[in-house]
């Protein structure tokens, strides 16, 4: 694969992991002024804002976390597919 493939991919990961990250941390009273919080949303942000904008909460329940990591899963699979 190319770098740029590779770099995707990796991009794709390690974005995957700052979301669930995220979703852990919010079920814990942490400071939003955290570093390792404010690093967090930070990355995420401009990936599930647009998608708040589009996806609506259930309740009290946010599943823009859950549709974000299935995009990016579903680009992680396009990526790879089309790689080959």
């Amino acid at each position: 694969m190319s770098f740029f493939v590779v770099f995707i991919v990796y991009l794709c990961y390690a974005l995957v992991a700052a979301i669930i990250a995220r979703a852990i941390l919010s079920w814990f009273p942490i400071s939003p002024r955290n570093p390792l919080v404010l690093f967090l949303y930070n990355i995420t942000e401009p990936i599930l804002a647009p998608l708040r904008r589009i996806i609506p909460r259930l309740g009290v329940l946010d599943i823009t976390p859950l549709v974000a990591v299935i995009v990016l899963w579903v680009i992680i699979s396009l990526v790879d597919y089309f790689a080959r």
